[in-house]
């Protein structure tokens, strides 16, 4: 399929991981991809690959947190490809830990990337995405659908990019930007190896959380990113796509 030919794609989060997986997706499929990351060695790595592959890619150094690191990288996006046809929010931290030695300044970097980040790249992407008529996806969480125990900052601010999913789709479906949020489970990236539980913590408190049968793949959530990205989708808007292998049913 080519189902991204002649599109500028942006995917956060891309040096490593999900976010890695779903840039060498669409860029399998024709996208123009930027690769954006604060890792700027691993987004510089899966650019690298996709253009081994044949594909178009380069990498972009971003702190998602930083309003003025944001402007400079979705500015510097445009001059380059001339326009914006899709947005791919993957970027985010988080990990268990017993809330009461949560921090301030670890509770606020959480929802510094997953949060704020989120809505600092729409906001600053949307201008152009309307132009194109393009294509918003937020990545959640199975943790923004369902409690889990020992990340309440990472729950809250899933849950929130639910939540600022929604609110935007339904402020700009009738302007033609279809917006969308994904809540992979368990998947094994590095980031799921952030998820130790504290010391002592009886393991049934995870149970309810666990894959029902394994770990999903990066390039399952990707396949259901690319879909939702694509044409395919085109009467889809204000979902949240779980690809969790059943966790949360």
């Amino acid at each position: 399929m080519r189902r991204f030919e002649g599109r500028s794609i942006l995917i956060t989060g891309a040096g490593s991981g999900l976010g890695r997986a779903a840039a060498m997706r669409l860029a399998s499929e024709g996208g123009r991809v930027s690769c954006v990351d604060v890792n700027e060695a691993g987004a510089a790595e899966t650019a690298s690959a996709i253009r081994d592959q044949g594909g178009e890619a380069v990498a972009v150094w971003c702190d998602v947190s930083d309003p003025d690191a944001v402007n400079r990288a979705v500015e510097g996006i445009l001059r380059r490809c001339g326009a914006l046809h899709v947005l791919a929010n993957v970027a985010g931290i988080g990990g268990f830990r017993r809330t009461a030695e949560v921090t301030l300044e670890e509770w606020s970097r959480v929802l510094a990337v997953n949060l704020t980040g989120t809505f600092l790249m729409c906001q600053r992407a949307l201008p152009a995405l309307l132009e194109t008529r393009g294509v918003i996806i937020n990545t959640a969480s199975v943790a923004g659908l369902k409690s889990h125990p020992y990340c309440a900052a990472y729950c809250a601010s899933k849950g929130g990019v639910v939540m600022l999913t929604k609110a935007l789709a339904v402020e700009y479906a009738r302007k033609g930007v279809r917006i969308n949020c994904l809540c992979p489970g368990g998947v094994e990236t590095p980031l799921l190896a952030r998820f130790q539980p504290p010391e002592g913590v009886h393991p049934a408190a995870f149970a309810r959380i666990a894959p029902l049968e394994r770990y999903g793949q990066p390039e399952e959530v990707a396949g259901t990113l690319a879909f939702l990205a694509s044409d395919d989708a085109s009467y889809i808007n204000g979902a949240t796509v779980a690809v969790d292998g059943g966790m949360s049913a």
